[in-house]
């Protein structure tokens, strides 16, 4: 009897717990374009102090890309302050990823008004944007196919049946190239007439980029589980048969990025998912197979952002039935992985009068991919933990060299201070036995 007493709570709380999980089922749901619209303003009806829906552009059929941010003061970037972003539902048929941002935010809104010290923390330190469907066209093609009919391409592309994913202008060729001559590594140029060369949601997406200085990303897709990071484009594209690892200068960093969303799964860090395996649920995206002008390896080669590629399902439509699984499977990982924005260095970039310099390139010795400053003069750098020797220059100023321990909590704080460059005088020849003169301008 005694033992059956000291039982009952548990068993009640168990109870609990299977009731609120049956509650909570009840909440998922596949949402079409309309649904997801109204979902999307009642998170921001809810928690109006800390959200923000704005529109990035149009689809090719019209329809409005938004995007949802949570931050204390949304709508303005606060210096020091990082910007993120998910993006889901780039293959319009792979439609986890779009419920899974959906429920994350109803759940941030729910967790901050609860007082949930994490998620205050977070939406309070974080700029956070919320795309839920960056292919809102490719989706209802889907979803009139339903979860039980839907074929492994349909809906895929946009409407004009273009994989986003293939779609973003090349610029890894472009960095291929400059390793071999020690050029540019960063903030690579985009190719002329590149805006009629993409489709309108990748033109959003792009423009998007351009307007906000992204830190850290991941777009969600599905027919597999795994966490995929740059590059995406194999060096070699002559190689025929078989596989080649195309790391970047960040490998390291992006393999904890990978590892942090992985080992917060409840199961993509085991491995064997779908009839494949991959080693601690990550993978090298040129190693598993080799795709050309996709939006992760862009947004390194283009931006300041570091963006990895996250598979989360089998089934690429599941049906409304595994929403709940799926979203306590994802739940932990998709708050992990934003929380690492706050690794490594930031600071601001001043000159001699206390002015932010934006656009000044920050470098660190041993990687051979420079960020820049952003139009407030702050940058972010993410690092692993250690020792780094950090530069920043900017034109007409004297670079500044300091040394930095990182560790494995919040980014540590590292301001430069830019004195200007002395002006260098130009010798003019004597002409006509007229004697040398100085001057500060071009002949």
């Amino acid at each position: 009897m005694k033992q059956g007493w000291t039982l009952l709570p548990w068993l009640r709380a168990l109870l609990l717990g299977l009731m609120g999980l049956l509650v909570c089922s009840s909440d998922f749901q596949h949402h079409r374009y309309e649904d997801m619209i109204r979902a999307l303003f009642a998170v921001q009806s809810e928690c109006p102090y800390i959200t923000r829906i704005y529109s990035i552009g149009h689809s090719a059929e019209g329809r409005h890309l938004y995007v949802l941010e949570f931050s204390d003061n949304p709508g303005i970037h606060e210096a020091l302050e990082p910007e993120f972003k998910y993006v889901g539902n780039m293959h319009g048929n792979e439609v986890l990823g779009r419920e899974l941002l959906i429920k994350l935010s109803q759940f941030l809104c729910e967790e901050y008004r609860a007082g949930n010290q994490r998620i205050m923390r977070l939406i309070h330190d974080t700029r956070i944007h919320i795309l839920p469907s960056m292919n809102p066209d490719g989706y209802e093609v889907a979803a009139r196919q339903g979860p039980e009919f839907n074929g492994y391409l349909v809906g895929r592309g946009n409407s004009r049946d273009i994989d986003l994913n293939r779609n973003f202008p090349d610029l890894n060729a472009l960095m291929y190239y400059y390793e071999k001559t020690n050029g540019r590594n960063h903030h690579l140029p985009l190719p002329d007439n590149w805006e009629q060369q993409v489709e309108p949601e990748t033109l959003a997406v792009i423009k998007w980029m351009q307007n906000y200085n992204f830190i850290l990303s991941a777009n969600l897709h599905g027919g597999a589980v795994v966490a995929n990071y740059p590059f995406d484009k194999s060096r070699d594209p002559r190689i025929r048969g078989r596989t080649t690892y195309a790391a970047t200068p960040d490998d390291k960093v992006f393999r904890k990025l990978a590892r942090t969303y992985s080992y917060a799964h409840s199961w993509m860090h085991k491995g064997w998912n779908c009839g494949d395996f991959f080693d601690e649920g990550i993978t090298n995206g040129a190693s598993w197979y080799s795709l050309s002008k996709g939006m992760q390896d862009f947004n390194y080669l283009y931006s300041n952002c570091f963006e990895i590629t996250l598979e989360l399902s089998c089934d690429k439509f599941p049906p409304a039935s595994a929403l709940p699984r799926e979203w306590l499977g994802n739940r932990e990982a998709l708050v992990s992985y934003l929380e690492q924005v706050h690794h490594g260095i930031k600071g601001m970039v001043y000159d001699e009068n206390n002015n932010p310099v934006g656009n000044a390139e920050i470098s660190v010795v041993g990687f051979n991919h420079d960020v820049t400053s952003g139009v407030d003069g702050d940058y972010f750098r993410l690092l692993l933990p250690g020792t780094y020797t950090v530069t920043a220059s900017a034109p007409g100023y004297v670079a500044s060299t300091s040394t930095v321990t990182v560790g494995p909590a919040e980014a540590i704080q590292l301001h430069f201070y830019l004195k200007p460059a002395p002006k260098q005088n130009l010798k003019v020849k004597p002409h006509n036995g007229k004697k040398n003169l100085s001057s500060s301008k071009s002949p």
